[in-house]
């Protein structure tokens, strides 16, 4: 019995008319996005990152050499407001690991890029992320990962179709 179970069980005792069923998946996903949550920072601080700043330095390494995107693209692709990404945009760059240079195809924008230092600091984060996810999930198997995955696709499109 988790924490959850605990719970719906006191609901069920206290209002027995109420199906409280839904709370258990809810209340699951919740309590693994604390954990996630929790396991995502601390990884991300082990390479002098936070949440925001991996975010915009994966978002640049995984739209390929030579990683750079126009603000917009950038926004696009992590749904931050502007006002944000000029935030984390600034510290960025502050920190060495991104640069704003000149966009070829409009004299009026500009790029940002991946400095060298930044490329290596991503490299070495997204790896330590990918191994950390691998290790969150291992409690499951492959099977009931996939299982897992179809079913969490499936409960997301019914919110995503619908914006």
């Amino acid at each position: 019995m988790d924490h959850v179970d605990k719970i719906t069980a006191q609901w069920n005792a206290a209002r027995p008319d109420l199906d409280v069923g839904p709370m258990g998946p809810i209340g699951r996903m919740a309590r693994l996005s604390q954990h996630l949550h929790v396991g995502h920072a601390a990884l991300f601080a082990k390479h002098g990152l936070n949440n925001a700043s991996f975010d915009v330095l994966a978002t640049l390494r995984r739209a390929g050499a030579p990683y750079a995107l126009t603000p917009k693209a950038l926004l696009a692709q992590t749904m931050v407001t502007s006002g944000t990404m000029t935030n984390r945009l600034d510290r960025l760059e502050q920190a060495g690991l991104i640069t704003r240079n000149p966009d070829p195809n409009d004299g009026r924008g500009f790029l940002v890029q991946l400095t060298d230092h930044g490329f290596d600091v991503i490299e070495q984060a997204v790896s330590a992320h990918v191994a950390n996810q691998a290790q969150m999930i291992s409690a499951l198997t492959g099977e009931e990962r996939e299982q897992l995955n179809t079913l969490l696709k499936k409960w997301l499109g019914g919110f995503e179709t619908a914006e």
